[in-house]
């Protein structure tokens, strides 16, 4: 698995082949999602434009009318910036990012983060190797353990910049 380090004042990691297509199709559909599929009654959308006043509907309408655009567009703009910055075709490859774009690498894997916790129902405490161990145990060829891989993997992905930006 790739791990992005610190060199000067670039975070690089380099990326195998299924790695660059998991990230590929995991930023092209938070893309598609704010694109083609926005629609609020979607809880993925929800969670990735929560409500700012619950117990006020216009409230919240009247901050959605100034924000959203823009919100919506900077989440276009960091999933396009992992786009971007993977090697092309169909090729592994290094990635070296600035911090402008490792800071929109860490948005983007985060919403996608976010989106598939909610499409694979992952609560706050859920414990994700538990979670893993009793998909394999069910079917061990099913989608859910290859979408609790890729949830797993974006975590390790995104807490591995993190750790390089800190540094």
């Amino acid at each position: 698995m790739s791990m992005f380090r610190r060199r000067g004042d670039r975070y690089v990691a380099t990326f195998a082949v299924d790695e660059v297509r998991v990230l590929r199709k995991v930023a092209s559909e938070v893309v598609g999602l704010l694109t083609d599929g926005f629609d609020h009654g979607d809880p993925v959308v929800g969670r990735l434009f929560p409500e700012v006043y619950p117990e006020d509907a216009a409230g919240t309408a009247e901050f959605r009318r100034y924000t959203e655009g823009d919100l919506k567009t900077a989440k276009i703009d960091q999933a396009g910036a992992i786009l971007a910055a993977l090697p092309d075709g169909d090729a592994g490859g290094e990635v070296r990012l600035d911090a402008e774009a490792a800071e929109a690498w860490l948005r983007a894997l985060n919403d996608a983060r976010l989106a598939m916790g909610v499409r694979l129902e992952i609560k706050d405490g859920t414990d994700l190797g538990e979670e893993l161990d009793d998909a394999v145990a069910a079917d061990p060829a099913s989608s859910r353990v290859f979408q609790l891989s890729v949830y797993a993997y974006l975590g390790y992905l995104q807490e591995s910049l993190l750790n390089a930006l800190i540094d």
